[in-house]
């Protein structure tokens, strides 16, 4: 028999300060996000995601100037080399789109080195410029064969990343919606994902172990993968009433309702309006008359019921099926834009760096002595 633990309140680091950061503040007074100072309310109507990325890797807001040689660093940086194009030819087409960039990220690392850590920006700047390529040239290789060029000349990630999925230029409200999407995801402070890279930071290793590391946690269903699940859950229903009757039926069941409520945020989600809103004029300008009603009677329910609000995940599930988004790429999409908020801890890591080594409470057997083989009681 083995003791309990003794407190139980800090369960998954729950409210445990493990470290300082200037990046981001999440939660503040139970709602609120700033990055770098700056509200994301803000962020989201006055200012691209380049700028936001730019933000995010060098702290300040860029000039005119340090934007249009940004995007144009970024537009170069868009092409795959060979070595990798022929590792995403052979990664299957049943392979979850996370698992495409994760490969991807670890095999450009050895293609393209970090050789010392003065070129940390380069490779952060690379990996934001190529993710959207990587993903989009396995998509059109793994379903129809095809090899598509992934340079392009389009000054946004977000038109870019639209381009490559549809091969024409997007509709100019897409664009705009998906550049206020990556701006939203961009960073949240430490988060599941972030806190594992700036782990295997810690350690010295290179950028792209610390990248591959967040992509692997963000691929776990509990931190990535909710607006994958709110997109399946929205679209059982065919009316309001029947998602309402479905959603109390699922809550009754003790289902999981996915896209709801937050780890950190006590009252909303500052993140949810801002997509709540494009998600509905992306449904008047593709004529939907079901999933976004069906949206708002299930965000009904679940507060009516539950007094849980929606997060990020939940409204950007339809506004990502009315850019005419596959369901698997929502949280790659995620990966797109979190890389930004990624690199930004690796680097702050980095500055001021100490091995991340925490301790834990012992809560196993007493002291023992080994007994010999032939006296052993079975274990089972």
């Amino acid at each position: 028999m083995t003791d309990k633990p003794k407190d139980t309140k800090t369960g998954g680091l729950a409210g445990v300060v493990a470290g300082k950061t200037s990046i981001a503040t999440v939660g503040k007074e139970g709602a609120g996000l700033t990055y770098f100072g700056y509200d994301i309310e803000d962020l989201a109507g006055n200012a691209s995601f380049e700028e936001v990325a730019y933000l995010l890797l060098y702290d300040e807001m860029p000039s005119q100037k340090e934007l249009d040689d940004f995007r144009t660093r970024l537009i170069n940086s868009r092409d795959i080399p060979k070595p990798l194009a022929d590792t995403l030819e052979n990664i299957p087409a049943t392979a979850h789109p996370m698992d495409v960039l994760r490969t991807g990220c670890s095999m450009l690392g050895c293609i393209e080195p970090e050789n010392n850590f003065n070129n940390q920006h380069t490779i952060a700047e690379r990996l934001l410029a190529v993710f959207p390529s990587i993903l989009l040239y396995w998509h059109h290789f793994s379903e129809n064969n095809r090899r598509i060029e992934t340079r392009s000349d389009a000054p946004s990630i977000a038109g870019h990343f639209l381009n490559l999925l549809h091969g024409q230029p997007p509709n100019k409200m897409f664009e705009q919606a998906m550049d206020v999407s990556l701006t939203l995801y961009a960073e949240h402070e430490f988060n599941a994902s972030t806190f594992a890279a700036r782990v295997s930071t810690a350690t010295l290793s290179d950028f792209y172990s610390g990248i591959t590391a967040a992509i692997g946690t963000l691929r776990g269903p509990l931190h990535g993968g909710a607006n994958e699940a709110a997109m399946a859950l929205i679209d059982r229903f065919k009316t309001p009433d029947e998602a309402e009757d479905g959603t109390l039926k699922a809550l009754a069941n003790k289902e999981l309702i996915m896209g709801f409520g937050h780890r950190v945020y006590r009252d909303n989600d500052p993140r949810s309006n801002i997509i709540k809103s494009w998600a509905q004029q992306l449904a008047a300008k593709t004529g939907d008359t079901r999933l976004y009603p069906v949206s708002q009677r299930i965000e009904k329910v679940m507060w009516d019921e539950k007094k849980l609000f929606p997060n990020l995940d939940f409204y950007s599930a339809s506004a990502y099926h009315f850019m005419g988004i596959p369901v698997p790429m929502f949280t790659p999409i995620f990966v797109c834009s979190r890389i930004a908020g990624w690199a930004a801890h690796m680097i702050e890591q980095r500055a001021d760096n100490k091995l991340i080594r925490p301790v834990a409470d012992y809560v196993g057997p007493k002291p023992r002595s080994v007994v010999p083989i032939d006296q052993r009681p079975s274990s089972r």
